[in-house]
């Protein structure tokens, strides 16, 4: 599937996933840069929900997978499915093209450990280096596509930090 129109992209499905933002101690949120991305391209962890998931149980997987970390504890989620979509030219190369961006749930969480608890090269890496930054700014980090999501994770839970 080399290409697809306009059409047959409208008419896909959202994949379902999840986000998560992971606030430390100083309310500043874990964001990693991709390894599949040769500009930067940091991001939150966030992975889609396996059949028969319950969101809050991906959050927690995904955490684990891509940040090693376990000490942590629920502060919240979004009451709304945020969605994003793929640029077109990309949407047949992603997912085996079955879908035209995400539907996410996010969550946020209290790291309650120490620096020393995260692993980025766990079973399946996909980050390179990570950091802690102002939570505002996670949008001008990201890939441009997935902006206006994270514009909307931002407003979401901008109460938490202070």
């Amino acid at each position: 599937m080399s290409s697809m129109t306009d059409a047959e992209i409208d008419q896909l499905p959202y994949r379902k996933g999840v986000g998560i933002v992971l606030l430390n101690g100083r309310d500043e949120v874990f964001v990693a840069q991709r390894l599949d991305s040769p500009e930067p391209a940091w991001q939150m962890p966030q992975g889609g929900i396996d059949k028969g998931e319950e969101p809050l149980a991906a959050a927690w997987r995904e955490l684990y997978e891509e940040t090693g970390v376990k000490s942590a504890v629920l502060l919240e989620e979004t009451a709304d499915w945020l969605r994003y979509d793929l640029p077109r030219e990309i949407v047949p190369h992603i997912w085996k093209g079955r879908y035209r961006g995400q539907k996410q749930k996010w969550f946020a969480f209290r790291f309650t450990g120490n620096d020393s608890e995260i692993n980025i090269n766990g079973e399946h890496p996909e980050f390179s280096d990570w950091r802690w930054a102002e939570l505002r700014r996670t949008p001008d980090l990201i890939v441009a596509f997935k902006r206006p999501l994270y514009e909307q994770v931002v407003k979401a839970f901008a109460h938490l930090v202070g």
